[in-house]
């Protein structure tokens, strides 16, 4: 990460590097002793977790800011959806099903990078959660324009690798999932979610949410797998029930392929009604 930013003061790497070389002594061997921005006991404390919190924030943001990106193009979707080529080791039949969705997920990826290379790579790139499944497929099909693409991922117990598709000078690690969901959306153009479990569907949640309650603006929502989310989910019924309003449902729109999603968000009207935009 470069730091062009100069001060008449001696720089941190220095001080670091030369706090690393002092002579080894009761007092220096102590754990006080360490600079405590080098000290990661010191930092991992339940005290610290503001400037654990703030680091996460700055960290991807500055790197990004860095690379230059202006815009992203969001994809949501479940680790555990294979390749077509590799559907027979999916623990389920409806998994081996889903497959079809990561063929889709790298084909809209492939052509959303090569809309945003047109404009010099900036603008509307793939963001993933940097792991497998629709996720690999997303940064995949970035890999297959040419292009780049951003991977943010998490500690986890399971799934947590990055897939080798992210770019690596965009690829994040992160601690808190609220950190993680805020640079998914801090540069957000459009969001795309694919059929998914528990974090999906918390993703998808929360930045419906978010424009629901006007905390984020309206963005091109685009769910792939109509049939799928509407036999997890009773959209209609929420309404009917009166816990969200009709137009409420008018925040997303449903697809089957790459080519609708891509047509569906040059094409987004912002308050645009069902009748007045496909895919519902």
């Amino acid at each position: 990460m470069k730091d062009d930013h100069r001060t008449p003061f001696r720089d941190a790497h220095t001080d670091r590097s030369a706090a690393e070389k002092a002579p080894e002594t009761e007092q220096t061997k102590a754990p006080a002793y360490r600079l405590a921005f080098a000290d990661e006991d010191f930092l991992c404390q339940d005290a610290l977790r503001p400037v654990r919190l703030q680091l996460e924030l700055l960290k991807p943001e500055m790197l990004q800011d860095e690379a230059g990106i202006e815009s992203t193009i969001v994809m949501f979707g479940g680790a555990r959806i294979p390749e077509p080529s590799k559907k027979e080791t999916a623990r389920t039949k409806t998994l081996a099903d889903l497959s079809v969705f990561y063929d889709e997920a790298r084909e809209f990826a492939r052509l959303m990078t090569l809309k945003s290379m047109e404009s010099g790579g900036h603008e509307n790139v793939i963001v993933t959660g940097g792991g497998p499944g629709v996720m690999e497929a997303g940064n995949r099909g970035a890999v297959d324009a040419g292009g780049k693409s951003i991977g943010l991922n998490i500690v986890l117990p399971f799934e947590q690798a990055p897939n080798q598709y992210v770019t690596p000078d965009l690829c994040f690690n992160f601690h808190y999932f609220a950190i993680r969901k805020m640079h998914f959306l801090m540069r957000a153009r459009a969001i795309t979610v694919f059929p998914g479990g528990f974090g999906t569907l918390d993703e998808l949640f929360e930045a419906l949410t978010l424009i629901q309650t006007g905390r984020m603006e309206r963005v091109p929502f685009v769910l792939f797998g109509k049939a799928f989310w509407e036999n997890i989910i009773n959209w209609d019924a929420l309404s009917d029930a009166g816990t969200i309003s009709a137009d409420d449902l008018d925040l997303f729109r449903f697809v089957d392929s790459a080519a609708e999603a891509i047509d569906l968000i040059d094409n987004w009207d912002q308050g645009g009604k069902r009748d007045a935009i496909p895919g519902r």
